[in-house]
């Protein structure tokens, strides 16, 4: 089985401040992915989520990680474009892991599968490490629901309601091992990552929907 990478958020919501279905929307540079997340499931997971959303943390991220059939993950690593690219429209961007909140308790536990187009929280082989990084379920990935390899498994909190055809073509986009950097404490490195996107999919913004949108 795929191992799934999160890399540490404070929970910057009460639960009583969550609607129920609260919805997302993630502008990517492939099309536009509406989310509605599931608070009464998975109220601290939301929580987090939002917290990231609110702060603006997604915005000009990408889906670093995406595997055909299986997921796309992302909401971990940004684009960092050199000085001076912006005056001449050239310049170098890098791939750079952001720093995060604390970590967030697993809610594997609460029923949610992780069916083809549900949303998870992508960890280390710490189960109660999941920071900023989510991955959109591509396939039905159930030998990830609770209680998994480990006795735990990864905890969806939402599923995509509009724009699984985007999904669907980030999914297809060409992969290949690249050199990003990565970040160990306060540390940078740069570290080969495997099928990561040949041509960056950028997640442009990830807004909260108000009503009547």
């Amino acid at each position: 089985m795929k191992s799934l990478f999160a890399i540490t958020a404070v929970v910057a919501l009460t639960f009583a401040e969550l609607a129920a279905g609260e919805q997302v929307l993630l502008k990517t540079s492939l099309g536009d992915i509406t989310l509605e997340l599931d608070a009464e499931k998975a109220p601290a997971t939301v929580a987090n989520f939002l917290a990231y959303v609110d702060s603006g943390h997604y915005n000009d991220t990408v889906f670093h990680r995406v595997i055909d059939g299986f997921m796309i993950q992302g909401g971990g690593f940004g684009r960092v474009v050199s000085e001076g690219a912006a005056a001449d429209g050239g310049g170098d961007v890098e791939i750079v892991q952001k720093s995060t909140n604390p970590p967030v308790k697993n809610e594997a536990k609460n029923g949610l599968k992780n069916d083809r187009g549900t949303i998870a929280m992508a960890r280390t082989g710490d189960p109660h490490s999941a920071t900023s990084q989510f991955f959109i379920n591509h396939g039905a990935n159930n030998q990830l629901d609770y209680p998994s390899f480990d006795n735990w498994g990864y905890a969806v909190f939402g599923k995509v309601v509009s724009g699984m055809d985007v999904v669907d073509k980030i999914a297809a986009v060409e992969t290949a091992t690249r050199e990003l950097t990565a970040r160990d404490g306060e540390r940078t490195m740069a570290r080969p990552m495997d099928d990561v996107p040949v041509t960056d999919v950028i997640i442009e913004s990830a807004t909260r929907v108000t009503s009547g949108e």
